[in-house]
């Protein structure tokens, strides 16, 4: 038997569904930390008393200079998982960009973004 050079259609609906529902929850953390970045929520040092308003200062500060990298780093990862819904589209998904061999389902269930099978990402590492 020839080995198997994609997945099927019904293999690519089921990961299509594990990435729009990973989509889903990474556009929400997403916009969570935005607000938490423009304080929206409204927990800012306008409403402490003035006794703690430097050291509350500070700390929002910090905070929302890390809010900003945790967003950042949000949206590389939501931008990844859109590209591999494209991937599907163009039935591609799944095939390791460096051997061209299918990537185990059960790393695609780990990491549904992923380009590189195990072998090849450890080969790069070194």
């Amino acid at each position: 038997m020839a080995e198997k050079t994609r997945y099927t259609d019904e293999e690519l609906e089921e990961f299509r569904q594990l990435i729009l529902e990973k989509l889903e929850a990474a556009k929400k953390e997403y916009d969570h930390l935005r607000a938490a970045i423009t304080n929206t929520d409204g927990n800012d040092v306008t409403d402490t008393s003035p006794t703690f308003k430097v050291l509350e200062e500070g700390a929002s500060t910090l905070s929302k200079e890390e809010a900003g990298r945790l967003a950042q780093r949000q949206m590389k990862f939501i931008q990844n998982l859109q590209s591999a819904l494209i991937r599907i589209e163009n039935k591609t998904y799944g095939i390791c960009r460096e051997t061209g061999k299918l990537i185990p389902k059960e790393r695609l269930r780990a990491v549904p973004h992923a380009t590189l099978s195990i072998e090849a990402k450890n080969k790069g590492v070194r």
